[in-house]
């Protein structure tokens, strides 16, 4: 099996150097230093690192803060940046910027798409701006209320985008008793995370979750979208989880997303994805 790799074109941001557990990335004009487990070798240039304004130690405290700023992608959709309490992540994952042209390409006026495990809603951004009628669901209210912050920033706080805090899993639940259907599916799960109800979601799951997935898909699905993070994961991992939606007819694709850095040939490779279409 040969395995692509995706990875972020975007003005606004880029790697700049990696290794020893750390990244170095410039958001916007801003040099962030941050942990990343991932990056198991030696940085290429120790002295760029002493650039950096805003960083992030190994126990994800801000020494040197970043001040929240606002980037643009296309197509005017925007994201809010900040630094959340007690975490190194500042509200977007710039490396499935491939994910979002790919979800434009797939996406035409009138399907409905769930995006589910949606964070601050990249993804229910690029859908809705492509002319999907969008259910955004995540269990943190904090990372939906910056969702929704995010859609007025793009001009689409009056699109047709349902934002709902909730477990995924329940939700799903609920929507197959229903009837409800989608011609599209996003997922990016966790490891690990708690419903807003304290609801367990361990990654070991997944394949339930596919199941309820496919059980919401329509009779006409467009695509599916699995990301997944975690270390010990592999390209044949994804590819068996995904078998049942071959046996519908569908293509799938197994790859990486991963960063290139700015002065050597290295990728950073943080996540497995499966592209799930329907021809």
């Amino acid at each position: 099996m040969q395995i692509p790799v995706q990875r972020a074109d975007w003005r606004e941001f880029e790697l700049i150097d990696s290794g020893d557990g750390r990244k170095l990335e410039r958001w916007g004009s801003t040099l962030v230093e941050r942990p990343e487990p991932k990056a198991l070798w030696r940085p290429h240039d120790p002295e760029l690192w002493k650039q950096a304004t805003a960083v992030c130690d190994a126990g994800e405290n801000w020494t040197q803060p970043f001040r929240p700023q606002t980037l643009e992608w296309e197509q005017g959709i925007r994201f809010k940046l900040r630094m959340w309490q007690k975490s190194k992540h500042l509200g977007l994952f710039p490396e499935q910027e491939p994910h979002w042209r790919w979800i434009r390409e797939q996406t035409q006026a009138g399907d409905r798409v769930a995006n589910l495990f949606a964070y601050t809603g990249s993804a229910s951004l690029v859908a809705a701006k492509a002319g999907a009628k969008v259910t955004h669901v995540d269990a943190s209210d904090p990372a939906v209320r910056m969702a929704r912050a995010n859609a007025e920033l793009s001009g689409l706080a009056d699109a047709p985008i349902r934002w709902i805090v909730e477990d995924v899993v329940t939700y799903l639940k609920r929507e197959a008793r229903r009837g409800s259907v989608y011609e599209g599916i996003l997922l990016d799960p966790p490891s690990f995370g708690r419903g807003p109800r304290g609801q367990l979601w361990k990654i070991d799951a997944i394949a339930e979750l596919l199941d309820l997935c496919a059980a919401v898909l329509s009779d006409r699905p467009k695509f599916v979208l699995l990301t997944m993070y975690n270390l010990e994961a592999s390209s044949l991992t994804l590819a068996n989880l995904l078998e049942p939606l071959r046996r519908r007819g569908a293509q799938i694709d197994i790859g990486e997303l991963a960063l290139k850095e700015r002065h050597t040939e290295r990728h950073l490779s943080l996540s497995l994805y499966g592209r799930v279409r329907w021809p």
